[in-house]
């Protein structure tokens, strides 16, 4: 990592990357700066098709990262492993909650009801640290246009703990995301044609309505509208999705 954090600028970018296309970017990153040290976190959701067929055509092996939170919708899990066919991937990892945690502070699965933040926490966020000890660097599929704290989403952040994450979609239109679906014939999320446009975890997503945000099925009428894997915390503490959250980095 030493020398990817010369190239670091005081603003959070690479000057090295400044006016560099997304495929050319991510393959300098992916073969030169983080060669066997790089995952992809994905959701396997209504747009990840888009990220994990770019990463694909660089390295299919590049290191999959999926987040099987025991809550998911199984048109999700169908997904996950119809476009794992598709784009050819050969490292898809499907990591779970760690089961003696749940026995304790979920152990009747309806925690999402009484603590939102605190599932999060225990089937997402801690859960993904753990997949990501050994990589310098990680790769989100996050956009300005889902809104909320994302609009200011910078393209490459440095976090608190050393890593690198990336977001290479971050500017990126929706009509540009729906343009790339189709150009190279990739399937859609089997929830798709139901309205849903953002989807997690079943019990806390619902399908949106004409003119309504994409990500407003997500945790609708909570106040809450991230997870918290991308927000800042304290190391050990459940600091996610409330009002006034700022990203990490």
């Amino acid at each position: 990592m030493t020398q990817l954090l010369a190239d670091w600028a005081p603003n959070g970018t690479f000057r090295d990357y400044d006016g560099w296309d997304v495929q050319a970017m991510m393959e300098d990153l992916i073969r030169r700066a983080f060669p066997d040290r790089i995952a992809l976190v994905s959701s396997f959701g209504t747009e990840s098709a888009v990220l994990l067929h770019l990463v694909a055509a660089i390295d299919p092996g590049v290191p999959v990262i999926f987040l099987d939170t025991g809550k998911l919708f199984p048109e999700t899990l169908r997904y996950r492993d119809m476009l794992a066919e598709k784009c050819r991937l050969r490292d898809v990892r499907s990591v779970r909650p760690n089961a003696r945690t749940l026995a304790a502070a979920d152990f009747n699965g309806t925690l999402w009801q009484s603590d939102p933040d605190q599932c999060c926490w225990h089937r997402k966020v801690e859960p993904l640290d753990e997949a990501l000890v050994g990589f310098d660097a990680w790769i989100t599929g996050r956009k300005r246009v889902q809104g909320g704290i994302r609009v200011g989403l910078p393209i490459i952040e440095h976090e608190p703990d050393g890593k690198i994450k990336l977001n290479p979609l971050a500017t990126w239109s929706t009509e540009q995301l729906q343009r790339y679906i189709a150009e190279h014939d990739l399937p859609r999320h089997p929830l798709w044609d139901r309205g849903f446009r953002s989807i997690g975890c079943a019990p806390c997503t619902r399908a949106v309505a004409p003119g309504e945000d994409a990500r407003a099925g997500r945790w609708a009428g909570l106040g809450k509208s991230e997870c918290g894997i991308h927000l800042a915390r304290q190391p050990g503490l459940p600091q996610i999705g409330i009002a006034g959250a700022t990203l990490d980095g």
